[in-house]
């Protein structure tokens, strides 16, 4: 079989990208069998109730263009209310903390089309 100096050039491309798209393939097949990370609950119902509602509304309702503005503050929420949990002190007072949060949340995020 005969190959023109083309089609030489692009087996030998496709030859030297092959390694590559086997790492990328490998790299699709854990993230496929590991699946989403999951977020960590805080063990009190209200603010987990409300992390997942929001975190729902950013992803679904938002424009694409805010929603990266919104994952980080519902990221940065999620880990204040993680060490608050931990915390004694501060645990018990939690459950009205992230009623007061979703109460004015919500209002903002109602334009959206968001429901809390």
């Amino acid at each position: 079989m005969h190959h023109t100096t083309t089609e030489a050039a692009i087996d030998s491309r496709l030859r030297s990208a092959l390694p590559l798209l086997h790492m990328a393939g490998a790299v699709l097949l854990v993230i496929a069998v590991a699946g989403p990370a999951r977020a960590q609950n805080t063990g009190i119902a209200a603010c987990d109730d409300f992390l997942a509602k929001y975190d729902t509304c950013v992803t679904s309702k938002l424009p694409e263009a805010q929603r990266a503005t919104y994952k980080a503050q519902l990221d940065q929420t999620r880990k204040t209310w993680l060490d608050m949990a931990k915390n004694p002190s501060t645990k018990p007072a939690m459950e009205q903390s992230c009623k007061q949060t979703m109460d004015a949340i919500k209002t903002s995020l109602q334009g959206f089309g968001c429901s809390f």
